[in-house]
């Protein structure tokens, strides 16, 4: 494994190669990156919503996506999602006989996350209500049946999206869209640290650099041959 001034160099080797235009954007991006609010995705089935999540992270400046398997396998509808997967840091639970949610719950919680389940419940908290000085971790569920029991009772804190209609919910990845917006629009106006550190930046602009430059693998492998 790579240290952070070897990422640095090789970073800078890579770039070497990225147009100048391409550079631009990746320094001007990496600035609004965040990963105080994180997003997590419980078994979602419909590719087409599941994309359009992912899309609209990548748009919201939303870094991590976490992708909970239980009984649908996760896919992106390359129409839909437009590239955007390989903008975002994706972290997929998906082990076999286990209970895959409380994996990533576990993990955020250690990372210091609260958990925030989307729910269309009466006693919950609204969108515009939620601290978001603590890391923030959005929950979304299935299409047809929403987050899971398990979900729900070990949530941190339960939040809706106001609604005046007689639809008692909206689709999934428009909930998500205007959940992201909205917060990620308040977080941006906070004084809270909710951008990347420095290490944090070159593993990002690494992964992007890697996934613009063709030869990328052989110039890693070139690169980490002289430390064998």
């Amino acid at each position: 494994m790579m240290n952070i001034d070897q990422k640095r160099e090789l970073l800078g080797i890579l770039l070497e190669i990225v147009s100048d235009h391409k550079k631009t954007l990746f320094q001007e991006i990496i600035e609004k990156r965040t990963r105080h609010i994180t997003v997590v995705l419980e078994d979602i089935f419909q590719s087409q919503n599941a994309s359009a999540v992912l899309r609209s992270a990548d748009c919201f400046g939303i870094q991590d996506v976490h992708i909970i398997e239980k009984r649908n396998e996760y896919t992106i509808n390359p129409d839909v999602a437009l590239g955007s997967s390989k903008w975002l840091s994706m972290h997929k639970y998906s082990e076999i006989d286990a209970n895959n949610t409380e994996l990533a719950f576990d993990h955020l919680k250690k990372k210091g996350y609260q958990i925030v389940a989307t729910t269309p419940h009466h006693d919950d908290i609204l969108l515009e209500d939620l601290d978001i000085s603590k890391k923030t971790a959005l929950v979304f569920g299935t299409e047809l049946e929403g987050l899971s029991d398990y979900a729900i009772q070990n949530a941190d804190v339960h939040m809706k999206i106001p609604m005046y209609g007689f639809t008692e919910s909206f689709n999934i990845s428009v909930s998500a869209a205007i959940c992201m917006h909205f917060l990620s629009e308040r977080l941006r106006k906070t004084s809270y640290n909710w951008q990347l550190n420095e290490d944090e930046k070159i593993d990002v602009l690494l992964t992007w650099a890697r996934s613009v430059v063709k030869s990328a693998p052989q110039i890693e492998k070139k690169y980490l041959s002289q430390y064998e």
